[in-house]
């Protein structure tokens, strides 16, 4: 079955991981680029996971209740019973849950991500082969320009100019596929000069 991808804003929301080994390092190390507030519940937690600040941890074993006021959780324990009575728990209070390695138990997945600033682009194959989605991760990713965050704030610069200044949406939207085309040849956000040039060339005849 095919995942619809929304984009959520995560910055300062509540998620509970529920495991403190490697793979629940793992998922930690996913999420923390985009700023949400995580509880780590586990009778053991790593160094790993404990020397990432920030993190409420929590040394004990998951009860029915840690999921209250949760937007989302993640079951990363070792022991599928315990993950999938965690799966059936959120699933009651209508909370996002990843069973890690357990499709059937997920109300959502985590893609193959690949993050540059403002970009996010997520790859997922429903469970049904994730070292293909690895593999197109890796092919978008050498697409993308190192300083790409810099281009986009560039980009929405010129955007809201543009908008203010251009009626016409097909023009638009033209004007700005070139400047994007220009940016990505050159690599780089465009000088005023470059702006000036790209946006002449598209001028009507």
């Amino acid at each position: 079955m095919a995942y619809f991808p929304f984009f959520v804003d995560l910055s300062g929301k509540r998620g509970l991981i529920v495991g403190g080994g490697t793979v629940a390092l793992r998922k930690i190390e996913k999420l923390l680029p985009f700023s949400p507030e995580l509880s780590v519940i586990a009778p053991e937690i790593c160094l790993e996971i404990r020397s990432i600040p920030g993190l409420h941890l929590e040394e004990r074993a998951f009860v029915p209740g840690d999921e209250a006021e949760m937007l989302f959780v993640i079951a990363a324990t070792d022991d599928a019973r315990c993950n999938r009575q965690i799966s059936e728990l959120c699933r009651q209070k209508n909370i996002l849950i990843n069973a890690v390695d357990d499709a059937e138990n997920c109300t959502f997945l985590f893609p193959a991500l690949v993050q540059e600033g403002a970009l996010s682009v997520g790859i997922s194959t429903g469970g049904s082969s994730p070292t293909a989605a690895i593999c197109l991760k890796e092919q978008i990713r050498a697409l993308i320009p190192p300083n790409f965050d810099e281009i986009l704030t560039f980009l929405h610069g010129q955007r809201e100019k543009i908008k203010a200044e251009e009626g016409d949406e097909k023009r638009r939207h033209e004007l700005l596929r070139q400047l994007f085309g220009a940016a990505m040849e050159r690599q780089r956000a465009l000088n005023e000069a470059e702006v000036s040039e790209v946006l002449r060339e598209e001028e009507p005849r």
